[in-house]
């Protein structure tokens, strides 16, 4: 019996082989989203970075925290990156918060390759105060964001009222 024969006989008896595919990251789209989102001249506040196959893409940016929310699925994975105004009365700054979302719906499989597919997007997008892991929808809360943010930042000295 030939080579070919022989694997043709293992495929049917065995089934064929499965081949896992190694995730890949558009580096430039992500790399723009992310320059976009911190730039104090862009009115860009957010990206969502999904999956195209096996290849993370930037998918969608704005500004609207509402739209933001919009873009994550029970049945997908994504990352997002968001820009929000903190502070107080006497002094604001934005803050930076990276969102690693897995939704229910999504295989084991999938689930496990996240750690390593996030590793991949942090390499670009690294300046954060915050990193959140998130899985229902509830919890895309712009008031839970802001909570995070406040703990991570440490003091805060307002008084709630600004005398002029």
């Amino acid at each position: 019996m030939s080579v070919e024969g022989l694997e043709y006989d293992t495929i049917v008896q065995n089934g064929p082989k499965k081949v896992a595919m190694a995730t890949g990251v558009d580096r430039e789209a992500v790399r723009a989203a992310y320059d976009d989102v911190r730039s104090d001249n862009s009115l860009t506040d957010w990206a969502v970075f999904k999956y195209e196959g096996a290849r993370i893409v930037c998918s969608a940016t704005g500004s609207s925290f509402d739209e933001f929310r919009e873009q994550f699925t029970d049945d997908e994975r994504a990352f997002g990156y968001i820009r929000l105004q903190m502070g107080d009365e006497m002094s604001k700054r934005r803050k930076f918060l990276f969102v690693t979302w897995v939704g229910h719906g999504v295989s084991v499989i999938k689930r496990a390759k996240m750690s390593t597919d996030k590793a991949m997007v942090k390499d670009i997008i690294s300046n954060f105060a915050v990193e959140l892991q998130l899985e229902t929808l509830s919890e895309f809360e712009i008031e839970l964001f802001r909570d995070a943010l406040n703990r991570a930042g440490g003091a805060n000295y307002g008084t709630g009222v600004r005398e002029l």
